[in-house]
């Protein structure tokens, strides 16, 4: 198997949540359950606020050896030296962010159910591809839907790359719908509700991260 650009497995989504003190517990315990990457995203709240938090995190991450990656925001991202940044079509150009993150950061995109959104995007650089709603989602609920088809549509755009982008699945994913996800070709798995809203948050990851032994 070819070397990844992006780690295989749990990449969690953090909630959008005002408390800080409660989103670093939250983040420890999923890391404890195995994530292995984090996307920080946030959608409210002023930008002094935001800053602050996500500063904190991202400390949080350098403690823990978590990847840090920071949704949306690619110019924050590079301010903060997070390990990188994923990004949607109305977040700025592709040249843009690897232009101001250097070569030798992260760079994910939403594709959602587009793989010929995928292949211009891998023309330029990106290591990880994104496609969903797989499935039904409570953060986006009016989002695209995405399909196994597609995810194995993105693992063939990838295929015989060294090292190779990873292909990402994200939308509606629990422990019990994920393993097709999988088998379809996703090497990462990005979940907001079913780790960050789970009663036993480090039991949530751990089921995920189950799937990828």
């Amino acid at each position: 198997m070819n070397p990844l650009r992006f780690p295989r497995g749990l990449y969690g989504i953090t909630p959008d949540w005002d408390d800080t003190e409660r989103l670093l517990g939250a983040i420890e315990q999923a890391h404890a359950g195995g994530m292995v990457a984090l996307q920080w995203r946030r959608k409210h709240g002023t930008q002094s606020a935001l800053r602050a938090q996500a500063r904190e995190v991202h400390a949080l991450c350098l403690r823990l050896g978590l990847i840090f990656i920071i949704n949306d925001d690619w110019r924050l991202a590079a301010d903060l030296d997070a390990d990188g940044a994923h990004i949607g079509r109305d977040d700025g150009a592709v040249a843009q962010a690897r232009q101001a993150l250097g070569a030798d950061k992260l760079l994910g995109c939403s594709c959602y159910d587009r793989p010929d959104l995928a292949r211009e995007r891998l023309c330029e650089d990106v290591d990880l591809i994104a496609f969903g709603a797989i499935y039904p989602s409570p953060t986006k609920p009016e989002a695209e839907h995405a399909t196994l088809d597609h995810i194995r549509a993105g693992h063939d755009l990838v295929r015989g790359l060294s090292p190779r982008p990873a292909v990402c699945a994200i939308g509606g994913l629990t422990p019990e719908n994920s393993a097709a996800v999988i088998a379809a070709g996703a090497d990462s798995l990005a979940v907001i509700s079913a780790v960050f809203e789970a009663p036993d948050i480090r039991a949530a990851a751990q089921r995920f991260s189950a799937l990828f032994l």
